[in-house]
């Protein structure tokens, strides 16, 4: 048994490390118990510094002395105390490793249910889906943490630190991604408002384009020359958003000027007919033409439609050309800016 032990201890690191299962072990054969656990690992630890004193031997035959000493190991293992430690230690870890495993698998259980009640609530509000999808994730991570938080009080561990660790970790992030934070505010606050959606033409952070998706950082337009612009969703926010699609119908605002010698009468009723003349023209509300100024070198008729907001480009470009062409046929000028010098020769 001696020279087993002394062999043994070339394998120190091994030995130390499976110490403990070995006496258990040992202890559930020989049935002995008769003291506490405190007292066993104080005669473990003894065992172990006499371990290392007479290390020397490993080279030589030990002494009787040693083998002495060596021998106490049975005494120890016999006097294990394995009542003790499954009452006071292995039962009570037991159940509560045991009960927050219950506790969280149940709480999953509870935040599916929640997230799923939810979901369908959200459904109904006919928010954006984006939207849905990103409140959804931030419900369940907080509901997630409340739960794994219970999960380790149950187990006896001091969450308080965590939540304050958690807490300053947050707070750390915070401050080093301040520009990115403001543009997450804001592309929240587009996505719960919705000033605009997907598809509408609108005029904001001094740019003009079709929106093509709304993200939770960012906004994509597409101008009309078809180029791609990515454009923060803080910027957006923080100016005016002018949506030219967010009513059904829209007014054209046009002025054409004539001369002082061409007939007015004559050109308005002119501009009139031609805006009847246009089933993209709505009747109601009316469409207004009026002289709106008396210029330099031209009297300026105001024309201003009602139509139709996909309408808008469509009648702007068209009725402008045939303007013009009427009116050349009709023999009413269109002045253009010029200035008269005149000059005196004396003599």
């Amino acid at each position: 048994m001696i020279n087993f032990l002394c062999f043994g201890y070339e394998f120190y690191e091994f030995f130390c490390a499976h110490f403990f299962a070995l006496l258990v072990f040992q202890s559930i054969v020989d049935n002995k118990a008769h003291q506490h656990m405190k007292t066993d690992m104080d005669k473990i630890s003894n065992l172990l510094e006499q371990l290392i004193q007479y290390s020397p031997l490993i080279a030589k035959e030990p002494s009787a002395d040693a083998a002495e000493d060596i021998t106490t190991v049975s005494d120890v293992v016999t006097n294990f105390d394995v009542q003790h430690f499954v009452g006071s230690y292995a039962m009570p870890w037991g159940i509560n490793i045991a009960l927050a495993i219950i506790i969280y698998l149940l709480g999953r259980m509870v935040v599916n249910v929640l997230l799923s009640i939810f979901g369908k609530i959200m459904a109904k509000s006919k928010y954006d889906d984006m939207l849905v999808d990103f409140l959804t994730s931030i419900v369940k991570a907080v509901l997630m943490l409340f739960v794994i938080v219970a999960s380790l009080d149950q187990l006896g561990i001091d969450t308080t630190s965590l939540v304050a660790i958690l807490g300053a970790a947050g707070l750390a992030i915070g401050l080093s991604l301040q520009g990115s934070l403001q543009n997450f505010a804001a592309g929240v606050m587009l996505l719960v408002f919705r000033p605009f959606k997907a598809g509408d033409f609108v005029d904001a952070a001094g740019v003009s384009g079709s929106v093509v998706s709304i993200g939770i950082f960012t906004t994509i337009m597409n101008t009309p020359d078809n180029k791609e612009i990515i454009v923060p969703n803080g910027a957006i926010y923080s100016g005016n958003i002018t949506n030219f699609s967010a009513k059904p119908t829209r007014r054209i605002d046009m002025t054409f000027g004539i001369g002082y010698d061409d007939d007015l009468k004559k050109a308005k009723a002119v501009l009139e007919e031609m805006l009847n003349a246009d089933e993209r023209v709505l009747k109601e509300p009316k469409y207004t033409v009026a002289v709106g100024s008396l210029g330099d070198s031209s009297v300026n008729i105001v024309v201003r439609p009602w139509v139709k907001s996909s309408d808008y480009w469509g009648v702007l470009f068209d009725f402008t050309e045939q303007v013009k062409l009427r009116f050349d046929r009709e023999g009413i000028s269109i002045p253009y800016p010029q200035m008269d010098v005149h000059i005196n020769k004396n003599d």
